[in-house]
């Protein structure tokens, strides 16, 4: 577990959820950490968690910091410099569904929020740090897709819309460093049994919609997707083993991606684990393409 030993990694939304278990993965893994989430409590009492276990010259630092915010992000990275090291990784984590519902009926204000938070801020967090790996010629940028990504969402427009957009981002952003040893991928976790769930299960069917809340109900009764599955993602695209897999997204609960290190040039002369438009073609279908 000494995967990360002597790197250091900016985690966002690491008070909770799938965010804190990455902390205590990398954590674990001997990586320096700088955290940051909106609630401070909850914050505070992930630090306090993983403080004890810390290893002699390991460092870690926490910060209250919305995502959305240019100022605030562009202060935690060179807080975040300063306290733990030059940062390689950043796990880009901090996300929400945002309002739950018929879109002409959704506040507003709530939708743009959402937005802001799950795309925005993982952009402008990825535009604070990249001139600093840019110059270091290396580096390891991980975002949180989820769900939204590859299958419709209705109800949950604001959510789909930002993931998906998150992928597409990562993708882009990929073929901008390629030639700067910067690595760049989204990890699907699977349905995770945590706060965005119970979010789903408070709207409740009238709001979420009766397919969704029954597979809700089932995934609450069922236990989920691991969270080790995606914390062990993370924490093999933040190492040296996946130096050369970037633009991919990739699900910690289907993909072989131990494999991959070992079919590197065939992964590279792919477009697999990409976003892409489904074609007549690609379903047997001889009426709709030229």
């Amino acid at each position: 577990m000494a995967q990360l030993q002597g790197k250091s990694a900016i985690i966002t939304g690491a008070n909770q959820g799938l965010g804190k278990a990455i902390a205590i993965g990398f954590a674990q893994a001997g990586a320096n950490i700088a955290l940051c989430a909106r609630n401070e409590a909850l914050l505070q009492a992930v630090a306090a968690e993983i403080a004890p276990t810390l290893q002699s010259g390991q460092k870690m630092t926490v910060m209250t910091v919305d995502v959305s915010s240019v100022d605030a992000v562009h202060d935690f990275v060179d807080i975040a410099m300063r306290e733990i090291g030059p940062i390689e990784i950043l796990v880009n984590n901090a996300g929400t569904y945002g309002p739950i519902g018929p879109i002409e009926t959704l506040d507003w204000a709530e939708w743009v929020r959402a937005i802001e938070i799950n795309m925005l801020g993982s952009i402008i967090m990825c535009r604070a740090l990249l001139p600093y790996l840019k110059e270091r010629r290396r580096g390891k940028i991980i975002q949180l897709s989820g769900g939204g990504a590859t299958n419709p969402m209705p109800n949950f427009t604001a959510y789909a819309v930002s993931k998906v957009a998150v992928v597409r981002f990562a993708e882009s952003l990929a073929e901008e460093v390629r030639n700067f040893g910067i690595d760049v991928n989204s990890i699907a976790p699977g349905a995770l049994n945590t706060r965005l769930l119970d979010d789903v299960l408070a709207a409740g069917p009238e709001r979420v919609g009766a397919a969704q809340y029954a597979r809700a109900l089932s995934q609450k009764e069922n236990g989920g997707a691991p969270l080790d599955a995606g914390v062990k993602l993370a924490l093999f695209l933040a190492s040296p083993a996946s130096d050369g897999i970037t633009g991919r997204l990739i699900s910690a609960i289907w993909d072989r991606w131990e494999d991959w290190p070992d079919n590197l040039d065939a992964l590279k002369a792919t477009d697999a684990y990409t976003l892409r438009r489904i074609v007549g073609r690609d379903r047997s279908l001889t009426w709709g393409d030229k």
